[in-house]
């Protein structure tokens, strides 16, 4: 049987150091670690703190998850 996971959205509250792991918030307000996901670190797409992503969350475990797509800011000048 297939493991079952989630998407959610949230927002980037943190970044961690070694740069592919961030804090992030989802909507119904939980803290969770997201990492950047293969197409994201590969096509070097700049995640910040303000950017709001879509993130799959594992129900295995519910405390980490994969950042599959990034939302661009209304305030960004890119």
């Amino acid at each position: 049987m297939k493991e079952q996971k989630w998407i959610r959205e949230g927002l980037i509250t943190e970044l961690r150091p070694n740069g592919s792991m961030f804090r992030v918030r989802l909507d119904n307000e939980n803290p969770i670690l997201g990492f950047a996901s293969g197409k994201v670190q590969r096509n070097f797409i700049r995640i910040l703190p303000v950017n709001r992503i879509k993130i799959v969350v594992s129900s295995y475990d519910s405390t980490k998850g994969h950042i599959i797509c990034i939302f661009k800011s209304k305030d960004s000048n890119n």
